[in-house]
Parts: structure tokens; sequence; C-alpha cells
């Protein structure tokens, strides 16, 4: 059994901080990319931002010099520092890893149950 678990949410003003963080638990061998996605109310989830186990990282083009993705292979744990918030930042965001599983051949997608993230004034 794997589970993620995001936290770090919460209401913030426009121009405000957050930083978000996901633990990944329980029987894991290895964990390649993990990253974070966010969803609106009747809207797709999207993708935020991704990094590597050798710390490459990947933006959304919305999201580019305000966010930083970062990650503690001894923890299990990928962070997501968001600066500058905008109110349209506002979503569930959501933190996945590609896990592989101890005793199993292949990775699989793993995903926490989301953490809502408010930026209003």
């Amino acid at each position: 059994q794997v589970q993620l678990a995001e936290s770090g949410g919460g209401l913030v003003q426009p121009g405000g901080s957050l930083r978000l963080s996901c633990a990944a638990s329980g029987t894991i061998f290895s964990i390649n990319n993990m990253g974070w996605y966010r969803q609106t109310p009747g809207k797709e989830r999207v993708f935020v931002a991704t990094i590597t186990t050798d710390n490459i990282t990947n933006y959304a083009d919305s999201v580019k010099g305000r966010f930083t993705i970062s990650r503690d292979n001894a923890k299990n744990t990928v962070s997501l520092q968001m600066n500058s918030l905008k109110p349209e930042d506002t979503a569930v965001y959501f933190c996945y890893g590609r896990i592989k599983r101890s005793g199993w051949t292949r990775p699989n997608d793993f995903w926490g149950p989301g953490t809502q993230v408010s930026v209003s004034s």
C-alpha cells in the first residue's frame, strides 16, 4: 500500500506565499518523478510542476518564476513553494509520484487527496 498526503494549503491574499508539502509512505521501493497538478471546479486537472530524481524541474508557463518545486529523496517528500500568488492560482492542488512498490516490476502513478489553495483579498 502506498499513500501520498498533502499539507500546507489555505487562504492567502494576492501577492502572498504558501508552501505545500507532500509525503509518500508505504511499501515504496523507489520513486521516479514527483510533481503537482491543480484543479478548479468543472475543469480538468492541469499540470503545475514536476521534478525528477536528479532534480530536473519543469513548470507550467503560468507559474514559472513564481513557484519552485523541490524534493527530499531520503524522506520521500516533494514541496511546492508558491510566491506572488494570484487569484487565478486558486484551486485544489494534488501531488503525485511515479512509485515502484516493493515486489512490483513496474512503477505506477499515485495521487494525494488534494489540498485547497485560495487566493483572495
